[in-house]
Order: C-alpha cells, then sequence, then structure tokens
C-alpha cells in the first residue's frame, strides 16, 4: 500500500502542471486520498471491484428528492410519456461525469481545485459563492425530504424532523473515520433499500410493459405539449447536479491508481465503467417513480398528484397494496440520507479546493447543515408543509440556475491539451459535451424563468 501512495504526491511540479496558472497544493480529501489499494495485474473482475464505489456516489443525487416531485407530476399527468426525457437527461449526466473524473485523475485536481487553479481570485470567489449556495439549496432539499419522510412513517413534526437530519453530521465524521470504502458500502446499501422498495411498488402498480418500452424513444407530444414541455425542461434542467461534478473528480482520487499515463488510462476506463453503471441504476430507479406514478394515478382523478405527501397517501388505498405508502416513505427516507453523505463531502470538497481553506471536517459539514436548516425550520414553522413544498422547489431553481457555472470549467478544462495531454477530449467528445453544457443552460434559463415569471416564458 505504501508503494502505490508514494506516486501521489503533488507537493513538487508535475508534467501535468502545465497550462495552470498556479500549483497544486494539498490533494482533495487528503484524509483519505489514494487510501483503497488498486490490485496490479490481477484481473478484470478484480480491479473493477477496486474502483467500484465513487459512481454511486455519484448516483445518489440523481435520484435525491428534489428530483421526485417532477418525476411524479410527470407520471400522473402525462404516464409513460416523459420516459424519454428521463433517460436523455441521464445520458447527459453519464457524459458529464466522464468529463469530471477524468479531471480528477488526470490532473490531480478535482473541478474546486482546478477552477482555483486557473482562474483569477475575483473569479474563483464568484463561483465558490455560487456553488456555496447551490450546495446549500441541495441540502435543503434532502432536510426537507428527511423530514417529510420521518413525519410519514413515524408521524414527528416536519419541524422536529428538520432538527433530527442536523445529527447525521455526526455519523459522516463518525463513518469517514472508519474508511471510506465503509462511507461507499452504506451508500451502497441504502440505494439498495430504494431499489427494493419500488421494485414492490412497480410490481404492486402492476404497469403496462410495451408503452413503457415505446416512451424510450422521444415522442413529438413531449415539445407540442406546453404542460408536457415544461415538466420535461424541469427534469432535464434539474437532474445533473453541480456539486456531484466537485465530488466526483475528487473521489475518484482515493483510489491508489499509478500516477503514470498507463495508470491514469486503467483509472479512467474503470471510473468510467463504475460511474456509467452506477447512473444507469440511477436511470431505473428515477423511471420507476415516473413508471408507478403513471401506472397508479394517470387517467385517474388523482392524475393532478405531484405533492411527496399526496401520493404517500394514496399509493395504498388506490393499489390496495398494504406496504405501498410505508415502501415509498422508506425509500424518500434512505434517499434523503443518502444525499447526506454525499452532500456533506461535496461541500468539503468545494471550500478546501476553491479557497484552500481547510476546517475541521465537524466545523466544515456542521456550518453546511446550519445553512440549510435555519430557512428550513423558519419555514416549516411559519407555513407547515405547504411552505416546506415550495422551499423544495425554490431549491431546485438554485440547482438549475448554478449548474452552468460548473459545467463550462469542466468542458472547457478537459477540451485543453495543455491540462489533460493525451487525456484531452477529442474533437467528437468536444462537440457534444459544448452541445450538452448549451442545451443545459438554455434549458435551465428556461426553467428558471418560467418559475420566477409565470407567463413569460413561453409554455405558460
Amino acid at each position: 500500500m505504501a508503494q502505490e501512495t508514494v506516486n501521489t504526491s503533488v507537493s513538487s511540479p508535475l508534467p501535468e502542471e502545465q497550462g495552470w496558472k498556479r500549483s497544486a497544493g494539498l490533494p482533495s480529501l487528503p484524509e483519505v486520498h489514494a487510501t483503497i489499494k488498486v490490485p496490479q495485474k490481477k484481473g478484470f473482475w478484480r480491479t473493477l471491484l477496486a474502483y467500484l464505489g465513487p459512481g454511486l456516489m455519484v448516483a445518489v443525487g440523481y435520484m435525491d428528492p428534489g428530483n421526485w416531485a417532477t418525476d411524479l407530476a410527470g407520471g400522473a399527468q402525462f404516464g409513460y410519456l416523459l420516459i424519454s426525457v428521463i433517460l436523455i437527461s441521464n445520458l447527459m449526466a453519464i457524459l458529464l461525469q466522464h468529463l469530471a473524473l477524468k479531471l480528477g485523475i488526470v490532473t490531480g485536481r478535482d473541478l474546486a481545485q482546478a477552477c482555483r487553479d486557473h482562474y483569477s481570485r475575483p473569479v474563483t470567489f464568484v463561483l465558490w459563492l455560487l456553488c456555496e449556495i447551490a450546495i446549500a439549496a441541495c441540502d435543503l432539499a434532502e432536510v426537507i425530504g428527511s423530514a417529510i419522510a420521518l413525519n410519514l412513517l413515524f408521524g414527528i413534526p416536519l419541524i422536529i424532523g428538520v432538527i433530527i437530519t442536523a445529527l447525521d453530521v455526526f455519523l459522516v465524521l463518525f463513518l469517514q473515520h472508519k474508511g471510506f470504502r465503509l462511507i461507499e458500502a452504506i451508500v451502497g446499501a441504502l440505494i439498495l433499500a430504494i431499489a427494493f422498495c419500488f421494485g414492490y411498488e412497480l410490481i404492486a402498480s402492476r404497469p403496462d410493459i410495451l408503452p413503457i418500452v415505446g416512451n424510450l424513444v422521444p415522442r413529438p407530444e413531449v415539445v407540442t405539449n406546453p404542460q408536457a414541455l415544461y415538466i420535461a425542461i424541469g427534469i432535464l434542467g434539474a437532474t445533473v447536479m453541480p456539486h456531484n461534478l466537485y465530488l466526483h473528480s475528487s473521489v475518484v482520487q482515493t483510489r491508489a491508481f499509478k500516477r503514470d499515463d498507463e495508470g491514469k488510462a486503467q483509472a479512467v476506463t474503470f471510473a468510467t465503467i463504475d460511474s456509467t453503471v452506477s447512473l444507469l441504476f440511477a436511470f431505473v430507479i428515477n423511471a420507476s417513480i415516473l413508471i408507478v406514478a403513471a401506472a397508479t394515478f394517470h387517467g385517474t382523478q388523482y392524475a393532478n398528484v405531484a405533492d411527496i405527501e399526496d401520493a404517500y397517501k394514496l399509493l395504498t388505498p388506490v393499489l390496495g397494496a398494504p406496504i405501498a405508502s410505508t415502501a415509498f416513505a422508506i425509500a424518500l427516507l434512505a434517499s434523503g440520507q443518502n444525499s447526506t453523505l454525499t452532500g456533506t463531502l461535496a461541500g468539503q470538497i468545494v471550500m478546501e479546493g476553491f479557497l484552500n481553506i481547510r476546517l475541521k471536517p465537524w466545523l466544515r459539514r456542521l456550518i453546511t447543515r446550519v445553512i440549510a436548516i435555519v430557512p428550513a425550520v423558519i419555514v416549516t414553522a411559519l407555513y407547515g408543509e405547504r411552505g416546506t413544498g415550495e422551499l423544495l422547489v425554490l431549491s431546485q431553481v438554485i440547482l438549475s440556475f448554478q449548474l452552468s457555472f460548473a459545467v463550462f470549467p469542466l468542458v472547457q478544462f478537459t477540451s485543453e491539451k495543455t491540462k489533460m495531454g493525451r487525456f484531452v477530449n477529442p474533437l467528437w467528445l468536444k462537440l457534444l459535451s459544448w452541445f450538452v453544457a448549451i442545451l443545459i443552460a438554455i434549458l435551465n434559463i428556461y426553467l428558471l424563468l418560467q418559475t420566477l415569471f409565470p407567463g413569460l416564458a413561453f409554455g405558460s
């Protein structure tokens, strides 16, 4: 193990320092950097096993409570029509996460460090501030989602549930001291819990298979129907979480691969497999939410269901399945807690990367949680369930607004040969990446305008 980690040092200039305005400092997440051994010449499957984990942590962001409302609304109102939109957004996510992991592996920098080492200090500060706001918004969605789940399962008042979620800060600290593999294992276990819950929901809802398969190909109604278009843009615009790009570019560096071209090439290959498989699994989960809503509510008097609490109350009586509502709430709780684990790590990565300020992990996580919990407590106390629902929507709007400020630097850095060397994006990947970046920006601008100024944007 010691021999594996010798090559990870970034204290002296390395060939990949070319193209950067500043030299790399300490590695990202130094307490767990290069701590997971990668076997050498032990076969494909053993090597792949060593790289499995970061992809699952990233996939969590694509099935967090913030995505549930749009998936529920899409299925209830339009049946299986928008499954193609979930698939397209997932393919876009696979592309961007590949770029993020490649940046981290090849340059030894996470995305936040890369921004710090490329842009001027004022620009870096603005990017950091926007990212912190986005992480707080994401954390807010997770806090509210967990609080709603606790309320549905145990009758705990929302405001108490919000406060309880602050305690998971200490859980994250405990887990990280036990090793990064343990965090990855718990994330994987919670994802399996979500999968089992929705597997039950799918069996109970008895969806039609042929329409599901048929709607994997986009249909004209997605664009020609203004209401469907709005929900579709909501799904596309809010699927890729900005903090996931920072997170992924960092956690892939926990593997002790050789820091030469051969080692990096192997790491990029296996990390991409890990990421792609995990995100396809996230697609199955998100599609399951929409499919259950479509099979249960579409074409009925409940077709306007878009609220998590309403869906919970209706699932068991409508389906006639005794634990359908309970399974739904358990999946929501697992989703919120999973997102908490990854969101707090992303907060540490962003602050250390952009500002090179290293706070004690418990303090950094506590700050992140307080920023999210204070507005959630205030709104919950004043407005109850209606307020938390609106706050959940607002958090997604904030995330949508910030996303391009992460995507454009990521595409720029991975497209520059001086930074990436032989790993620079080939021409076809550059063109595709810029197309996706511009498309996401346009969709998010539309979503922002439609949400803040109803009536101004097309499709109102």
